[in-house]
């Protein structure tokens, strides 16, 4: 696999995580890093995902991870910036990190591949692109997500 390769398989699974995701978050393209012979995809969540649902948030990705047969590396249980760190069958490295006011992002870091060019990604992400400016800070509300409320959880039964 050369690194335009890599940087599909990366591409395919960050799709597949945010389609996971549900309700559906808003996301946009990052940017992509190349080092002597490993390529990064970065994909930032622009929908607000309020402190009360962040858990549920990672909770989905990682049994989605899980069912994925990605094995759970570590998880930070940080209040202010919960992560989980993966990684694929195939030694891709795959994370969800929360950073300044909440902003999540995902990031696949492919295994040592054969050097190539990599070209921008061709899926389109489903929010505004920001070519050439900063990102801003999460900006898309969601009658679930960014809910301030904990999600309810079912009754016990006797």
């Amino acid at each position: 696999m050369d690194m335009q390769g890599a940087a599909d398989r990366a591409d395919g699974m960050l799709s597949a995580t945010v389609k996971a995701v549900v309700p559906e978050i808003q996301w946009t393209f990052d940017t992509t890093t190349t080092g002597s012979c490993d390529v990064t995809r970065y994909w930032t969540v622009m929908t607000v995902i309020s402190d009360q649902r962040r858990g549920n948030f990672l909770g989905v990705v990682e049994r989605f991870w899980t069912q994925s047969d990605y094995k759970i590396k570590s998880v930070n249980r940080s209040k202010r910036t919960p992560a989980i760190y993966a990684v694929s069958p195939d030694g891709f490295g795959i994370s969800l990190v929360f950073g300044d006011k909440g902003q999540a992002f995902f990031e696949v870091t492919s295994p040592c591949v054969s050097k190539s060019e990599v070209a921008p990604p061709k899926t389109l992400s489903n929010g505004p692109a920001y070519n050439d400016v900063d990102i801003p800070y999460p900006n898309v509300r969601s009658d679930f997500w960014s809910a301030e409320t904990p999600v309810s959880s079912p009754a016990a039964s006797p």
